[in-house]
């Protein structure tokens, strides 16, 4: 398994780049402002086998976000921290779903196996099982030669559509804090027609998207 997962991470940036442009541009990725595909799959939560379809989210934000495998290295340590973050998401509103190729026995293993020894242990969010690669391959970030996906992320808001979309190759996890502000971010944008600024938090000022609304913001923070 290391020794595969080896192999994997010398793989070209570039190589990765283009088989994403390619399934970009034959339309099979999602884009933002777009509707999410639609799923059905086998997950595991609270140590029980269910059926989970992007219809279980309707009225509520979701974070989809994608895994290359279990029982890796990096991915322990996002799953773990998007679960330690899961009520903080409840509290706004949303959802968090896990996703890898593996089956859901193999996620209930992981689940089972101490946190000391690479395992998961008890978590919070439901992992989705991609055995068959289609929801993976639907987001666009299956990478068909090694059969895994890239660390790829989607904000997907009530009514089904995708506000936010990130992909990290391999190696490198993603910043859960991020994701929570994003998703306040885009929420506050629904609430109050306002629009978020750079590193905005939800106690900095927000812009009002007008000529002399803005104004307004740029005169507050350039003194």
């Amino acid at each position: 398994m290391a020794a595969t997962i080896g192999r994997l991470l010398k793989t070209s940036v570039s190589s990765f780049r283009n088989i994403f442009m390619l399934q970009r541009t034959a339309g099979w990725a999602p884009a933002v402002t777009q509707h999410a595909p639609h799923f059905k799959a086998t997950a595991v939560h609270n140590g029980e086998f269910k059926e989970m379809s992007l219809d279980d989210f309707k009225g509520k934000y979701l974070v989809l976000f994608f895994y290359p495998l279990d029982f890796t290295f990096v991915c322990p340590t996002e799953i773990i921290s998007f679960s330690d973050k899961a009520s903080e998401f409840h509290d706004i509103n949303c959802e968090v779903v896990g996703v890898s190729v593996d089956s859901h026995f193999t996620h209930l293993a992981w689940i089972n196996t101490p946190r000391k020894a690479g395992g998961l242990g008890n978590i919070h969010i439901p992992l989705l099982a991609d055995l068959n690669k289609q929801v993976s391959r639907d987001y666009g970030i299956l990478l068909e030669g090694p059969g895994i996906a890239l660390r790829g992320l989607f904000i997907i808001d009530p009514s089904g559509v995708v506000k936010h979309m990130s992909v990290n190759d391999l190696p490198v996890g993603r910043c859960v804090d991020e994701t929570l502000r994003l998703v306040r971010a885009f929420q506050f944008v629904e609430t109050h027609g306002e629009v978020c600024p750079a590193s905005w938090t939800p106690d900095s000022p927000t812009i009002k998207p007008t000529p002399e609304g803005s104004k307004e913001y740029f005169e507050k923070v350039n003194n």
